[in-house]
């Protein structure tokens, strides 16, 4: 991976979100590319979860740009505590309505108060936490092809992270400006999982496939553990 400096725009603090312009170099986006597609090659999904799984996406998890952009907002605790791959293609052109990432990833169920609901993904013990978790927590989406507006991105609120967790109810009359994430191949949307975001289906046949990295900057109170840490140890 190639070393570069992470700059850190000072309003990500009020907006919750920015686009990191080059963060992954062309080879290794090649790379990724390849790697990822053998992943789902044969099982013909739309998207992976857990694919930490993979040496190639946890090396770039951890030693990459990625990992820096992680570092320099969460500080020296930050490590990978999830990791998803989509693709919104013809077959699989789905819409997201507004919402916020409330779920974490965990070892196991354990009850704990202020925890829940809980849930199961792939085979993955998924619960809400409380705000204070998510808040110290960032997800870097690496666009893996470009990204346009026809591709159906992501559009989020600005600030809305700033307001916890959010009603259902509210979230449907959130008004304020909306920004569509747009980059190119290589890019990476980096943003707040409290802020409210949404997607379209895209308009243009074309692959949009994204590595989703979830990195947190705190400990879960035990006996609860983060599902990496139980997995393939601490990022």
């Amino acid at each position: 991976m190639v070393e570069r400096t992470v700059f850190i725009p000072e309003s990500f603090g009020k907006d919750g979100f920015f686009v990191q312009e080059d963060l992954l170099p062309e080879a290794d986006r090649l790379d990724m590319i390849h790697e990822l597609e053998q992943l789902r090659s044969g099982i013909q999904a739309h998207s992976l979860r857990n694919v930490h799984v993979s040496p190639k996406v946890s090396r770039l998890a951890s030693s990459s740009m990625a990992y820096e952009v992680a570092h320099a907002v969460l500080g020296p605790a930050a490590r990978l505590v999830r990791a998803i791959f989509f693709d919104k293609v013809p077959g699989a052109n789905w819409s997201v309505p507004w919402h916020q990432d409330l779920t974490i990833a965990v070892a196991e169920k354990v009850e704990f108060e202020g925890y829940g609901p809980w849930s199961q993904k792939d085979g993955v013990t998924h619960v809400q936490p409380p705000a204070e978790i998510l808040e110290n927590m960032v997800t870097v989406r690496i666009h893996l092809d470009s990204c346009g507006v026809e591709n159906g991105p992501v559009r989020v609120k600005p600030g809305s992270h700033l307001h916890g967790r959010i009603s259902e109810t509210m979230v449907s009359k959130w008004e304020g400006e909306e920004v569509a994430c747009v980059g190119k191949a290589g890019s990476a949307l980096v943003m707040r999982p409290l802020i409210l975001h949404a997607s379209s289906p895209s308009s243009n046949p074309a692959h949009r496939r994204v590595l989703h990295l979830e990195y947190a900057g705190v400990e879960l109170p035990s006996p609860l553990r983060w599902y990496l840490d139980s997995n393939m140890g601490n990022q």
